[in-house]
């Protein structure tokens, strides 16, 4: 289908609001705060930067493997580097807990049944879309106008360092709050993943009827 004037003048002035912001961004906030800070200056890198630099890249491969793939199983696959990434890094901030129920609850249950509902559908493709895209175009729109300022703030933030502490016991006292402050949260997020698992036995379900 043929991109209509008004659709054409909706991305122009879509792309004219893009340049205006990121022309006030540079001009009114990010060179003042680049003027004012002062330049980093780097310290040896070893093996623990290298590992935290592979795990993010890992993890931003994936992130844009989900969105960019037109097969909804490559998708499935860059979510679950996405997943395994993210929680990888949860390491570094001494979270051993949140980083093994990262591993259990999102790539060993949620992840596995949206490969299985992938898996056992095999009409996903014929099935219509009811909501409209935006397409490569505003996708692009928005990395260029969000990307920049992401990567002012980390490399204009005067960030904090310190020795690295040895890693704490978090299992307990998150244990502890699960089972008393955030016991309702806790049960919420049990129904979501039950809700998971009921929908991927009823999308089966249809296509076994349907064959």
């Amino acid at each position: 289908m043929k991109p209509t004037s008004g659709k054409l003048a909706a991305w122009f002035l879509a792309a004219l609001c893009v340049v205006v912001f990121l022309g006030y961004m540079t001009t009114e906030v990010i060179r003042p705060a680049a003027l004012e800070t002062p330049v980093p200056t780097g310290g040896p890198i070893g093996v623990r930067e290298v590992l935290f630099y592979l795990l993010a890249a890992v993890t931003v491969a994936g992130a844009a493997g989900v969105a960019l793939s037109r097969n909804i199983l490559y998708s499935a696959i860059g979510l679950l580097m996405a997943l395994l990434g993210a929680g990888s890094l949860y390491v570094f901030l001494s979270a051993d807990y949140v980083a093994v129920t990262q591993l259990l609850v999102y790539i060993g249950g949620v992840l596995v049944l949206v490969l299985f509902a992938v898996m056992l559908t095999n009409r996903i493709e014929e099935i219509t879309v009811s909501n409209s895209s935006l397409g490569l175009f505003g996708g692009f729109l928005l990395f260029v106008a969000v990307a920049p300022v992401l990567l002012a703030v980390a490399a204009l933030t005067p960030w904090g360092t310190s020795a690295f502490p040895p890693l704490p016991q978090t299992a307990a006292a998150i244990g502890h709050a699960f089972l008393t402050k955030w016991l309702l949260p806790f049960e919420v997020a049990s129904l979501v993943l039950l809700a998971t698992l009921v929908g991927a036995v009823v999308i089966a379900r249809k296509e076994i009827k349907a064959d």
